[in-house]
């Protein structure tokens, strides 16, 4: 296995565990004086997170690509499910409560979608000569990520989306597609942005959010108070931070949502600079793992699932950093492995059990290549 990868998650999802007790540490409405509740619920979604991942790893990868469509059924299936009977939170219909416990299958839905663009894309392109992808092949993979972004749209999850229109942007340009599909998509997007502000297709909380990106001040005590006090608790940490389980703006519970969209405010103030840098190594080094894998395989779906997974990681550890910072607009996405929350942590270590099988695979594949070459030379 890529050990260094793997290293890299699971200290992040430790430091995610101790942030996210430290942001509830005094938080009595949402523990209901319980301080350890969160600690142990999250650690709990680690482990079952855990034992996916572990599944995954030692799945053979022919049964990744038959179980790939089932998987994405799937997704579409419980998307649809949370528009019928899904419950509203923060004006987003996105959850469904399944035995006590909330399950957003937006989060993986992400991952559905990668697996089924590239399953397109490697289908389509056994027996060719070359690995460029045609028409045909850009319009199946936008179909494919078309029904499940509608129903993310229509929930409305805009920060979801916007992960999911990055990832889609990364998937077609790791497939070998024409740049011209990907100046048309990127063009493409900003019209339906401008159009979806203008028309007021925009929910007007939405629109309120962007507004105070642009100028907190507008309305420091509504739609600007996030963005406020997430900047006042990463700029009381300095260097060092104010220490674990210190943080005054933290442990005021001052941050909204702070364990979960605005956990690495967290780390901004008790940890300081030191404590926030080392969250960014770490996710670089998911990165670079990430694309190294996706760089090594010659197996084109492994190659695609690879570079998408690096896009979705990439753009929402930057979307969600971004907004703690006031230089991203505030729309609700995790810290990957760092947040809390279930869906996201099983989404997170899904794709890295991907990952490592894909990185398995390719260690394998050199030695089963040269072997009948050794032979020739050995008889010889």
């Amino acid at each position: 296995m890529d050990l260094v990868l793997l290293g890299a998650v699971l200290l992040l999802s430790l430091i995610g565990c101790l942030l996210i007790w430290s942001a509830t540490l005094e938080r009595d409405d949402l523990t209901g004086g319980d301080s350890r509740e969160y600690l142990v619920k999250q650690g709990i979604n680690v482990a079952l997170g855990l034992v996916l991942m572990a599944t995954v790893v030692m799945t053979d990868h022919r049964w990744v690509r038959i179980l790939a469509p089932i998987g994405y059924l799937l997704a579409v299936v419980g998307l649809v499910l949370v528009l019928v009977m899904g419950s509203t939170i923060n004006g987003s219909r996105s959850w469904l409560m399944i035995g006590g416990m909330s399950l957003q299958p937006a989060e993986l839905a992400k991952l559905a979608v990668v697996l089924g663009m590239a399953l397109v894309v490697a289908e389509r392109s056994e027996g060719r000569w070359r690995d460029r992808v045609g028409t045909l092949d850009v319009l199946l993979m936008l179909a494919v990520a078309a029904v499940p972004a509608v129903l993310i749209l229509a929930q409305p999850d805009l920060g979801t989306m916007l992960v999911l229109t990055a990832t889609v942007f990364g998937v077609i340009a790791a497939s070998g597609a024409h740049r011209s599909w990907l100046g048309g998509l990127a063009a493409g997007g900003i019209g339906v942005a401008a159009f979806a502000v203008i028309s007021g297709f925009l929910k007007p909380y939405q629109v309120d959010r962007f507004m105070a990106f642009t100028n907190p001040d507008l309305d420091p005590r509504g739609a600007g108070y996030n963005v406020e006090q997430a900047r006042i608790a990463v700029g009381n940490g300095g260097t060092f931070g104010q220490g674990l389980f210190q943080g005054s703006q933290t442990q005021s519970g001052f941050v909204p949502e702070q364990h979960t969209d605005f956990v690495f405010t967290v780390a901004g103030e008790e940890l300081g600079l030191v404590g926030a840098a080392a969250i960014v190594a770490l996710l670089g080094v998911v990165l670079w793992r990430t694309l190294r894998i996706a760089a090594r395989t010659d197996d084109l779906f492994g190659r695609i699932v690879a570079a998408g997974i690096a896009c979705w990681f990439g753009f929402q550890a930057f979307q969600n950093i971004g907004m703690c910072l006031g230089i991203m607009p505030v729309t609700g996405v995790p810290l990957p492995f760092v947040s809390y929350g279930g869906s996201s942590m099983f989404a997170g270590l899904l794709a890295v059990g991907l990952l490592q099988n894909i990185h398995l695979r390719t260690l394998s594949a050199p030695a089963s290549r040269l072997a009948p070459q050794r032979r020739v030379l050995v008889r010889g």
